[in-house]
């Protein structure tokens, strides 16, 4: 009889072993690889594609101004007017002021967006008074555009860095917050209930289980706060200008404007897109995948 019940329990061990092996290899094929590319595969994949694309939009802007399509200057300047303003720029000493001035800005703000939306994002996601109170409001606000903030927030706070930041932390927060929220509500219980199990309640249980769990859909609500606090910064930089102030990316479009010069506002438009794509490549998408590599999600080879 033992010798049966003996058999029957390396059969049941043999039998899960073989499924988690099947699942196992079923992971690894609907796990993206990522191998240990050389340079000339990084160059191939990652750097030529952009480059192609940049030179595509480029000889596009130039045929539609050689072949007279558009032949108005103040409508659309020609790439060699746009770098000739970039040059002149560069030359005097103000192109990397006018991105700094910016740049400073919106991670600054960032940061203390940062700070209120994770605590606000996490009590509201754990207390359902105050969800049932504040959620709505959330949701709310992050549909609002950010310029509608600015009025109020010179009006309050006047021509100066402040309403800057009041106005970056208004667009901000909601998105942080509902990220978090989102994240939150999507934590298995059962890692929850394993964690007040081994005596993680609290907030030793949110840094520990709560938090990391729901890390994706928080990373999600970081990008989409990051996305808020420059566009509205961008909107706060063109509605209020002041001498006081400096002249950042924002204030260096309205100037184009102001004078009708398209190569200024094309040299704003170009620096707008590249600080927000360089935010991005340096330091969201190496969060992302050192996420999913973590969850199994992305395998470095």
């Amino acid at each position: 009889m033992a010798s049966t019940e003996t058999k029957t329990t390396d059969a049941g061990t043999e039998s899960a072993g073989q499924i988690a092996s099947v699942e196992a290899g079923l992971d690894a094929l609907d796990t993206v690889a990522v191998s240990g590319n050389s340079l000339r595969q990084t160059f191939t994949n990652k750097i030529l594609p952009p480059i192609i694309a940049i030179a595509v939009v480029i000889v596009v802007w130039q045929a539609l101004i050689t072949f007279k399509i558009v032949d108005d200057p103040s409508k659309l300047p020609s790439p060699a007017d746009v770098g000739t303003e970039f040059k002149d720029a560069w030359l005097e000493g103000k192109l990397l002021e006018y991105v700094w001035t910016s740049v400073s800005r919106g991670l600054l703000g960032f940061l203390f967006a940062l700070a209120i939306g994770t605590p606000l994002g996490l009590l509201v996601a754990r207390v359902k008074f105050v969800r049932a109170a504040i959620g709505p409001i959330l949701s709310g606000l992050q549909s609002l555009p950010s310029v509608a903030w600015v009025p109020p927030a010179v009006i309050w706070l006047g021509l100066n860095n402040s309403m800057m930041y009041a106005v970056i932390l208004l667009g901000a927060v909601p998105s942080i917050a509902n990220g978090l929220v989102s994240g939150i509500d999507q934590v298995p219980p059962l890692f929850l209930r394993a964690g007040r199990t081994m005596g993680a309640t609290g907030l030793r249980g949110a840094w520990h289980i709560v938090l990391p769990a729901s890390l994706p859909g928080y990373l999600a609500g970081l990008k989409q706060g990051w996305a808020f606090s420059w566009r509205s910064l961008m909107a706060a930089e063109i509605i209020a200008t002041s001498p006081d102030l400096g002249i950042g990316l924002g204030a260096l479009l309205e100037n184009g404007r102001n004078t009708s010069s398209m190569s200024m506002v094309f040299e704003a438009i170009i620096l707008i897109l590249f600080v927000g794509i360089a935010i991005d490549l340096l330091i969201f998408s190496p969060l992302e995948r050192r996420v999913l590599r973590s969850r199994g999600l992305l395998v470095k080879g």
